[in-house]
C-alpha cells in the first residue's frame, strides 16, 4: 500500500458495526492473506474452504497489521491487549467496509464482466485510465465473493478512476457484487460457452452476465460487443433494466467504437478506429485481435468517464500480458533458443481459438516449428469432446505444426488431428512433459495453454526450468 490513511477506526467501526479491543494502529492497507502482509494492513480473518484466518492472526500482528478484524466468538482466543475490531461476520465486515469506501468515493468507476479477458481489459483499464488520473483496480483476478469486497476496501479515497472485475460461475452470482461497486460504465468484453456446465446453454450464460446492469448508477452506460452473436440479448436485458445508454464496439461498421484497421504483429499490435466520432490510432503492447477488440472497450470507457482519449490511447503500447497470459519466455535448447508463449492460466474454446491466432503470428527461427501443447478445457458440460475435437480446423489454419495434448478431453483433438500434426499425447501434464522436452530444438516457438485444472503451468514452470537460460528468460516485445 501507499502508507497513506485509508480507513480511520471510526469509519471501520461504524461501516461494520465492530467493537474495538487493545490499541488499534493507523490502517494503510487492508489484507486477507498473513504472508503478503504489509506493515499497518487491517487483517481480515476470513474463513475458507481450506483455512480458517483466524489461525493467522499471531502472524499478521508480528508482521505489523495495525489491527485484525476477528470474529465476536473467536475474541477470547487473542490476547487481551491485542489490537482488534469485534465483528459477527468477518467476510459481510469486509463487504461492509467495501460498500463504505463506495460510498465516500466520487471516482469514475467501471465494472468489467465477460467469458474471455476480464483480467487483461481490466489491466489495459487501469493503464489508460491511469495515464490521466489516480486509479484504482482490482488486483490480480480478485473478481468474486470476496476478491469484490476486498478490492473495494482498499479503494483510496482520492482516487479519480476505479476499475473492479466481475466474474462468475454461476447464475446470480453477479448481481450482489455488482451493487457493491455501483459502477458508472459496465463493460460486457464477450459471452461464448465458458463454465457451460453450469447452464442450460450461452443464451443462459449471456443473462448472467448481463447481471452487470443491476447496479449501474443511474444515468449509467453499458458497453456491449457488436461482434458478439449474444449482443441482441445483452441489450435487449440493458434496456429491460432501464439502462440510460448503450455504447457498442467492434469491427462491424456503425458501432458506436469502430475498429476500422488493425495490424497484428508477433508481440504486439496497431490499430486504428473511430471512438465516438474521434478518430484514433493506437498500439497495443500485447498481440492477439481479441486484445484489439477489448481494448476498444477501453477507449469508450475512457471517453465516457471524461478521461485524456489521447493519453489513454498512447498509454496501451505499455500493456503487458499478465502471468499466464501469454507471456513470452526464452529456454535453450539443443540447437539454439527456443520461444514459450505461456498461456497455462486459464482455456475455454474461444481463448484457445485466440491463442493458436496468436502462435499462428509469433515467429520461429531457422528450421524452427509451431508447437502447441494443449490442455482439457473443463465445465464445458456434456459436449465437451466435442468443444475438443472443434479445434482442430482451428489448427490446420494457423499453421500449427505439432500439437501435444493431455488429459481425457483433449483426447478427442488428439483423434481428429492429422496424423502429421500429432507430436505426443498423455493422460496427465507431468507426462507430457519431457515428450514435448524431448521435442524441441532450436527456433521453435511453443504455446502451452489449459484449463486451470489441467496442471498446464506446473508444466511451464519445469520446462523453463529443464531448459533455463542463465539470464533473465523473459522476452521484451
Amino acid at each position: 500500500m501507499s502508507g497513506r490513511l485509508l480507513h480511520t477506526l471510526a469509519e471501520m467501526e461504524q461501516a461494520m458495526g465492530a467493537g474495538v479491543r487493545g490499541a488499534p494502529g493507523a490502517v494503510t492497507g487492508v489484507s486477507i492473506d498473513s504472508r503478503t502482509l504489509q506493515p499497518g494492513d487491517a487483517f481480515f480473518a476470513i474463513t475458507g474452504e481450506n483455512s480458517d484466518g483466524h489461525a493467522h492472526v499471531g502472524k499478521a500482528l508480528d508482521a505489523g497489521a495495525a489491527v485484525a478484524v476477528v470474529a465476536r466468538e473467536k475474541a477470547d482466543a487473542f490476547p487481551p491487549d491485542a489490537p482488534l475490531l469485534l465483528v459477527d461476520d468477518v467476510l459481510g465486515a469486509l463487504a461492509d467496509l467495501g460498500r463504505a469506501a463506495r460510498a465516500r468515493s466520487t471516482a469514475g468507476i467501471v465494472a468489467v464482466t465477460g467469458s474471455v479477458g476480464k483480467t487483461t481489459t481490466k489491466e489495459a483499464l487501469r493503464m489508460a485510465l491511469g495515464a490521466d488520473g489516480e486509479t484504482h483496480a482490482s488486483a490480480a483476478s480478485y473478481n468474486n465473493h470476496w476478491g469484490v469486497p476486498l478490492s473495494l476496501a482498499r479503494f483510496p479515497r482520492e482516487a479519480r478512476y476505479g476499475v473492479f472485475e466481475i466474474g462468475m460461475n454461476h447464475p446470480g452470482e453477479i448481481t450482489p457484487l455488482v451493487r457493491m461497486v455501483r459502477p458508472q460504465v459496465a463493460i460486457i468484453t464477450t459471452v461464448e460457452p465458458v463454465h457451460i456446465a453450469q447452464f442450460s446453454g450461452i443464451a443462459e450464460i449471456a443473462d448472467a452476465k448481463a447481471e452487470i446492469f443491476d447496479g449501474l448508477e443511474p444515468g449509467g452506460t453499458a458497453v456491449l460487443n457488436l461482434d458478439n452473436p449474444m449482443f441482441g440479448r445483452l441489450k435487449a436485458a440493458a434496456e429491460a433494466r432501464g439502462v440510460a445508454r448503450i455504447v457498442t464496439f467492434g469491427a462491424t461498421p456503425g458501432a458506436d467504437v469502430w475498429l476500422k484497421e488493425a495490424a497484428l504483429q508477433s508481440y504486439c499490435s496497431v490499430a486504428v478506429a473511430d471512438v465516438m466520432g474521434v478518430p484514433v490510432t493506437f498500439k497495443v503492447g500485447m498481440p492477439g485481435r481479441h486484445i484489439v477488440q477489448n481494448v476498444l472497450a477501453v477507449l469508450a470507457t475512457a471517453r465516457l468517464l471524461g478521461a485524456d482519449l489521447a493519453l489513454a490511447a498512447l498509454a496501451l503500447s505499455r500493456l503487458k500480458p499478465p502471468p499466464g497470459r501469454g507471456v513470452p519466455l526464452r529456454l535453450a535448447v539443443k540447437g539454439g533458443p527456443a520461444t514459450l508463449l505461456d498461456e497455462s492460466y486459464n482455456a475455454n474454446p474461444a481463448s484457445m481459438r485466440a491463442a493458436l491466432d496468436v502462435l499462428s503470428r509469433t515467429p520461429v527461427g531457422p528450421r524452427g516449428r509451431r508447437i502447441a501443447v494443449l490442455g482439457d478445457m473443463l465445465e464445458l458440460g456434456p459436449d465437451g469432446e466435442t468443444h475438443h475435437a472443434d479445434l482442430a480446423p482451428a489448427i490446420v489454419a494457423a499453421k500449427i505444426d505439432q500439437v501435444f495434448c493431455c488429459g481425457p478431453q483433449m483426447h478427442a483433438l488428439w483423434q481428429a488431428l492429422p496424423s502429421e500434426r500429432r507430436g505426443g499425447y498423455a493422460m496427465h501434464a507431468t507426462h507430457l512433459e519431457p515428450m514435448v522436452a524431448s521435442a524441441l530444438r532450436g527456433g521453435d516457438t511453443l504455446m502451452v495453454k489449459g484449463s486451470n485444472g489441467s496442471r498446464m503451468g506446473p508444466l511451464v514452470k519445469g520446462l523453463a526450468e529443464r531448459f533455463r537460460t542463465g539470464e533473465d528468460a523473459l522476452l521484451e516485445g
